[in-house]
């Protein structure tokens, strides 16, 4: 991931919000000054927003715009991303589950273009709507659309939450792969929580805790 913005999206309950923080933090250990972007209207119970103390320890900067009081109806978001991308060395933006979260990030997909991003669409086997490569990569294009941004690559996040096993992770590799050969993306990793010490995929640390209502 060598982009200036780095956005993550992907269907409600995915874990792209925990995968989003994990990124951010781990690029701000690395040395880089990092913004992280809360774009998610969908959910609002859980996102990057609440991680607020965290971001702050490790030096990772926050901004989190307060929106209207309906999901659909967006207002001006009240941030300059133009500014931000020229300010950080890397900024992570946190998108709304569906492509009813990505008519913000729409807003700005001609500034994104010319600073460069990577958009990385995070799947999970064992959620509603997303059991299936087909069903998966069709919500895929409906956020590309609304966006007017073209997905880079696939984030395997498969879990079950707290419940979640080595096996459960091991066994969600034919599924990412058959999603990466529908949308002709490339799995950029699977991630596993840190504790389960799954060989060849990406520790993550669980930040957003709560079974089956992770986003």
């Amino acid at each position: 991931m060598q982009s200036k913005a780095i956005i993550i999206t992907g269907h409600y309950g995915s874990g792209k919000t925990n995968i989003a923080v994990n990124l951010a933090l781990e690029l701000a250990k690395n040395g880089e000054r990092v913004c992280v972007i809360d774009l998610d209207i969908v959910n609002p119970y859980f996102r990057t927003a609440d991680f607020d103390s965290v971001f702050e320890e490790n030096g990772v900067e926050l901004v989190a715009p307060q929106y209207a009081n309906t999901n659909l109806d967006i207002p001006s978001l009240g941030f300059d991303m133009a500014a931000l991308l020229r300010g950080y060395d890397r900024v992570v933006v946190d998108v709304g589950g569906d492509d009813a979260g990505a008519i913000a990030l729409g807003q700005y997909s001609q500034i994104l273009k010319n600073f460069g991003y990577e958009m990385l669409y995070v799947v999970n086997s064992f959620r509603y709507l997303t059991s299936t490569p087909e069903e998966t990569i069709e919500l895929l294009r409906d956020i590309e659309y609304v966006s007017s941004l073209k997905a880079t690559g696939i984030i395997n996040n498969s879990n079950l939450g707290a419940e979640t096993t080595a096996d459960d992770v091991k066994g969600s590799a034919e599924y990412a792969y058959r999603c990466s050969a529908a949308a002709g993306l490339p799995v950029v990793f699977t991630a596993a929580k840190r504790e389960l010490q799954v060989p060849d995929t990406k520790p993550v640390d669980m930040y957003v805790r709560p079974y089956w209502l992770e986003d």
